[in-house]
């Protein structure tokens, strides 16, 4: 049910990773087809739990795109997240106005990205024997 996603990324997750990604998430919102029984859209939070969200995924299968599917995962997932004090979320600049549409306003972060672990295939906690 998890085909088709991470479209144009170099090292994309397999769907055994993505898999993990939506049960290690704290809030998943999936988008279903019910005719073929596919998921065409997701997004997911990552929260502390007390003041803070993070949204590092909405994803629509490309096509599905242009059919308000995002807009209302993201309405569904803002209105879980209706008592966080902040929820932050990172995009190109091409996607704000989309983001705009829901009263988040651009702000400016640091990234880093370590684009030869972008699949997902090395844990991302060290264990404590090999932290430094």
């Amino acid at each position: 049910m998890l085909k088709g996603f991470f479209v144009d990324w170099p090292n994309p997750p397999s769907h055994k990773t993505h898999l993990k990604l939506l049960k290690n998430s704290d809030i998943v919102v999936l988008a279903i087809d019910p005719k073929k029984q596919i998921v065409v859209g997701f997004i997911t939070a990552i929260s502390d739990k007390i003041l803070s969200c993070y949204v590092p995924f909405l994803e629509v299968l490309p096509q599905y795109q242009g059919k308000g599917i995002g807009q209302k995962l993201v309405r569904k997932m803002f209105y879980k997240l209706k008592n966080a004090y902040m929820v932050d979320l990172m995009c190109d600049t091409n996607l704000q106005a989309f983001y705009k549409r829901f009263k988040m306003q651009p702000s400016t972060g640091m990234t880093f990205r370590n684009y030869k672990n972008q699949s997902g295939k090395k844990a991302i906690l060290c264990k404590k024997s090999e932290c430094p």
